[in-house]
């Protein structure tokens, strides 16, 4: 069976719509709590590594010191050939562990907005069903730079660097494909201070109105994992 290992960042960001698609498959499911101080697993005890988003940054060591663990375990789920998929945070963790930097992008994205398949995007298997500009929702501060070796998938107006593959099964998401109504809610709920004027800033309203796009995103979502479970399982 194969077995499916989170890392978790904070109370109110969970996997979403890829919880419900592990167990509509039967799939075995673990997780860590970081937040919480809770001891990493053992490098063995996973098949597949999903690194959620959260509110810190990569570089905040000081005041998050399981961040450096974390790295290092990322790194040696890649290193050991083994299917890791990081989003938002999860994908900022997953560049900085592969030596690429991290940093405050130009502007904040809140809410929905579009990102673009590149040329790569295109052709690439995994991202068959998604349209070349599909509305996604965002919450982020910060972005990275493309680790070496990893083809650029997506951008988008506000940020350049939205998705990456790495040897076809270590992904990055910028964005949440895996966010349900209650998903947007929680983050509303619970990070509401960041919600203020900018260019790629919705109002409180314009983000919970964007809850309809969910289902086509959610839809999505299953359709990668489904691929990749069909390669990597």
């Amino acid at each position: 069976m194969l077995r499916v290992h989170f890392f978790l960042h904070a109370s109110f960001e969970d996997p979403g719509c890829i919880l419900l698609w592990c167990q509509e498959n039967g799939l075995q499911t673990s997780s860590t709590h970081l937040y919480r101080d809770e001891p990493l697993p053992d490098i063995n005890d996973f098949d597949w590594l999903l690194i959620m988003g959260g509110p810190m940054g990569v570089y905040e060591e000081d005041k998050y010191p399981w961040l450096a663990a974390e790295k290092n375990i990322i790194r040696k789920a890649i290193d050991s050939g083994k299917t890791v998929i990081g989003i938002c945070l999860g994908a900022q963790l997953l560049a900085s562990s592969m030596g690429a930097n991290v940093y405050r992008n130009s502007e904040k994205e809140i809410g929905w907005y579009d990102v673009v398949l590149t040329g790569n995007g295109e052709q690439e298997m995994l991202f068959i069903e998604i349209p070349p500009k599909i509305k996604v929702f965002h919450w982020h501060g910060d972005t990275f730079d493309l680790p070496e070796g990893a083809s650029h998938l997506m951008y988008s107006g506000g940020c350049r660097n939205q998705a990456f593959l790495f040897r076809e099964n270590v992904m990055g998401l910028q964005f949440h494909f895996e966010v349900m109504g209650q998903n947007v809610q929680a983050m509303v709920d619970n990070c509401r201070n960041e919600i203020t004027s900018g260019k790629y800033i919705q109002t409180e309203e314009e983000i919970m109105a964007g809850v309809i796009c969910t289902k086509e995103n959610n839809r999505i979502m299953y359709g990668i994992l489904d691929r990749l479970k069909a390669t990597f399982s």
